[in-house]
């Protein structure tokens, strides 16, 4: 079995949704992963997401939208919220791209700083390549390929698991010695080197560690 990783950018599809463009333009919200994302017979989405952050804010949003039909949200931090919302063309074209194709999807979606979203499909070498003959042959999404090779569940799934941004700055203060048995480098160092804030590198490497030791102990 194959596997290819690709980064959707809303940038370049249009926007995917207004409602995500509004999630991560919030500074006090971040958009963690999408668990499961199903269009429903009427034609509408039903949307698991995880987030972290200001929970009050991102209901405040959810309410306010045109998008969204109807919300729940449970848990503190990270908390789930699950939502019905109508789908937009360029949502619509990516769950049909899942749904006409052979692949098979990993979940969850994670969700890069930027918005953008890091999909894993997974299927024979033939099915990988009807994909890319998919999206090259007009179904108007644009991706950028950001790693392909044989899918192996248990060996590459932690890897896929993390942002960019957060391979980032685990590289890095790994280069640095961060953590090394003797630590040779502080937050501060990292960030300096990433060109981030200590807080926010800080925050980074909390959540690659959370998502490390929650697989292993699985």
């Amino acid at each position: 079995m194959r596997y290819v990783t690709v980064r959707v950018d809303p940038a370049d599809n249009g926007g995917l949704h207004p409602l995500g463009e509004r999630l991560s333009a919030e500074p006090s919200i971040t958009r963690e992963a999408i668990h499961s994302v199903e269009l429903l017979a009427d034609g509408t989405a039903l949307l698991f997401a995880e987030g972290s952050g200001d929970r009050d804010r991102y209901e405040a949003i959810t309410a306010r939208s045109p998008h969204v039909i109807d919300a729940l949200v449970t848990g503190t931090d990270p908390w789930i919220a699950v939502s019905q919302i109508e789908p937009t063309p360029p949502t619509r074209r990516l769950l049909d791209l899942r749904r006409e194709s052979s692949v098979s999807l990993e979940l969850p979606i994670h969700i890069e700083d930027d918005g953008a979203l890091r999909i894993t499909f997974m299927g024979s070498e033939a099915d990988v390549q009807a994909l890319y003959r998919t999206v090259e042959g007009g179904s108007a999404l644009s991706f950028e390929v950001c790693e392909t090779g044989s899918y192996d569940p248990d060996e590459a799934s932690l890897a896929r698991r993390l942002t960019d941004r957060q391979r980032e700055v685990l590289e890095t203060a790994v280069d640095l010695g961060y953590y090394r048995a003797t630590r040779e480098a502080t937050l501060e160092d990292v960030a300096e080197v990433v060109g981030i804030s200590p807080s926010t590198a800080g925050e980074h490497l909390r959540k690659v560690e959370a998502r490390v030791f929650s697989q292993l102990v699985r």
